[in-house]
């Protein structure tokens, strides 16, 4: 056997295994999207978020860092806010808290790496999906 399709085989093994391990997530993401869409009427959603950009902004960042998950649920989760009408800050702090603050997993962080770590990575976190949000938002509406 030549060392490309040996090398190929592997790879193809390896793809397999990474689908297989990651499948049952997003499974879990096809459903509670289904879930979202049937329970979550968008006048919720518009009674959640007011469209002032600052509170937005708040809210959704609060909401984020305390449902903490991976980036790829991160954008199906912003996707369905963006096409309920949901405000592009909101969106942004939302995807950018939910990935990097971790409120849930405090406990955890805490007990791996020690109190002041947790605290300056979490608030350094927190500081820069605000400003982040600000700054996408911000620079996205120049080039419209």
């Amino acid at each position: 056997m030549k060392p490309e399709q040996s090398s190929f085989k592997k790879a193809l093994s390896n793809a397999f295994k990474t689908l297989y391990t990651i499948f049952p997530m997003m499974l879990g993401v096809i459903g509670l999207v289904g879930l979202f869409e049937t329970y979550v009427t968008p006048e919720m959603l518009q009674s959640l978020f007011s469209g002032s950009p600052f509170y937005d902004t708040l809210v959704a960042t609060f909401a984020g860092g305390i449902s903490v998950g991976q980036p790829f649920l991160s954008y199906i989760i912003g996707g369905e806010l963006l096409d309920e009408g949901v405000s592009l800050y909101a969106v942004t702090a939302f995807i950018l808290s939910f990935v990097t603050l971790g409120l849930i997993q405090l406990p955890l962080e805490y007990s791996l790496f020690g109190m002041r770590f947790t605290l300056v990575r979490n608030l350094l976190a927190l500081l820069f999906a605000l400003m982040i949000t600000w700054a996408t938002v911000l620079t996205t509406g120049l080039f419209l």
